[in-house]
């Protein structure tokens, strides 16, 4: 039978279990299920992944990593995909390859040619230019009025870890 010590311990670990998952949902990782053919082949639909909510309060994103984000007009959306653009510089495509600045980007990480040319887009002060690596099924920094450039206040976090299914279990790396 069960005491008040007991019980009161009880209710103390609860406690502090609740206030040690809210402090790493909000500031340190959260769990982010693939939705949708956009990141293939890096990432596939259903996927589990881990992001890390706190990286970017050191340092901005960087050039090829993997991001979750909430789109434009969307607040009840997140998003994955992969920073292409950084501040100040400018992005179009042409004959399927993404330029930088007039260079060409190598983007080992593709599947195939993408269609279609785009931009030029200007990335602005605090923000980025993300596409999905399945170019040709992923709406992403390409279609403005949808997604657009990604400010980064609206950044979750770096995507870092697939843990499931246990068989795909891998970090995410640049991979290109």
């Amino acid at each position: 039978m069960l005491d008040k010590g007991d019980i009161k311990e009880f209710v103390q670990s609860l406690i502090i279990a609740g206030i040690l998952a809210f402090f790493i949902i909000n500031f340190v990782a959260q769990s982010f299920i693939v939705d949708g053919q956009s990141m293939y082949p890096t990432l596939r639909d259903g996927e589990r992944l881990f992001v890390n909510k706190f990286i970017y309060r050191f340092r901005p994103p960087e050039r090829f990593e993997i991001i979750v984000f909430t789109p434009n007009g969307q607040p009840d959306s997140k998003f994955i995909k992969r920073v292409i653009g950084l501040p100040g510089e400018t992005v179009f495509i042409k004959d399927g390859i993404t330029y930088i600045d007039g260079q060409p980007l190598k983007e080992g990480y593709l599947n195939e040619k993408m269609l279609g040319d785009f931009g030029p887009y200007l990335v602005g002060d605090d923000e980025v230019f993300v596409m999905g690596d399945n170019r040709n099924h992923s709406a992403d920094s390409r279609i403005p009025s949808y997604v657009g450039n990604v400010k980064f206040s609206s950044i979750s976090g770096k995507a870092f870890w697939v843990y499931w299914p246990l068989n795909r279990m891998r970090l995410i790396g640049y991979e290109y």
